[in-house]
């Protein structure tokens, strides 16, 4: 991430706590660029993942400012590993200011061919972990009367992204409208929530999830059909996000709450 475009400072002396902050490969996921570029802008970033190895390269992205985050194992699927993850940030840091929510991932199939039991396994990763999280950290956020949640969907949310998955865009949507539901009724406490939606960015997660679905000598092909959705010259990449989550998560987004921004390089504006 270029550093000299850092404008250090935008979210200084923030505490913030970021699940999902690692990867599932090499490079910059949507978690680990958030983690990084809030580092950079000065929080003090509590990054959380349940895959312990993929943190590592996390801190070794944020350079010189790698000081700023501390790693935490955390299986967001599991209540009361989130609820004591959110006690031991309390008595460490006597706040959380910033609430990022960027755990998911797909599973391919339509209604007619998505097992039963994915669905609810896309729910639960896709929707029900923020429901989690907001709900150990948002009357906390209350008491302080203030705070930013950023919850990660997906454009999968508001339309056809080129693949039947129904139960992650189905859970996705939910992430959506979570957002404007509770944005409202926690407007009043000073809480800012939400939401973005990235569209057909290049991340660890589209390579492995496009390994795990064609073989080898398919994956650069559908890499490229990818591209042609895109109106704008290049593909994003998870740094695209994380400059979204920092603007709404700063105070720069004070009167921006219970909505969406869309990071897709034009691509839900297209109607071909």
């Amino acid at each position: 991430m270029d550093e000299e475009n850092c404008q250090t400072g935008r979210v200084a002396g923030k505490v913030a706590l970021v699940f999902g902050a690692g990867c599932t490969g090499p490079g910059w996921g949507n978690g680990r660029a958030i983690a990084v570029r809030l580092a950079q802008e000065g929080a003090m970033v509590v990054a959380v993942d349940k895959d312990e190895q993929s943190l590592p390269e996390t801190l070794e992205r944020a350079g010189r400012y790698r000081d700023r985050i501390e790693t935490q194992i955390c299986d967001v699927q599991d209540s009361s590993q989130v609820a004591t993850l959110i006690e031991q940030t309390l008595q460490r840091h006597g706040r959380i200011d910033i609430l990022i929510n960027n755990v998911g991932g797909p599973i391919a199939g339509g209604p007619g061919a998505l097992s039963e039991d994915d669905w609810q396994k896309q729910l639960a990763l896709n929707l029900t972990t923020v429901f989690t999280t907001c709900r150990h950290v948002l009357p906390i956020m209350a008491r302080q009367r203030a705070g930013a949640v950023v919850n990660v969907s997906s454009t999968s949310a508001i339309r056809w992204t080129g693949a039947p998955q129904v139960g992650y865009a189905a859970a996705k949507a939910g992430v959506m409208q979570f957002g404007r539901v509770a944005g409202v009724e926690y407007a009043q406490c000073g809480v800012r929530i939400n939401t973005v939606l990235p569209g057909q960015l290049h991340t660890p997660l589209v390579d492995a999830f496009l390994a795990a679905q064609q073989t080898a000598g398919d994956i650069e092909a559908l890499l490229q059909k990818r591209r042609k959705r895109i109106p704008l010259p290049f593909e994003g990449d998870g740094r695209d996000t994380a400059n979204a989550v920092l603007f709404l998560a700063s105070d720069e987004a004070r009167f921006i709450t219970g909505t969406e921004l869309i990071v897709d390089g034009g691509m839900s504006a297209r109607c071909d």
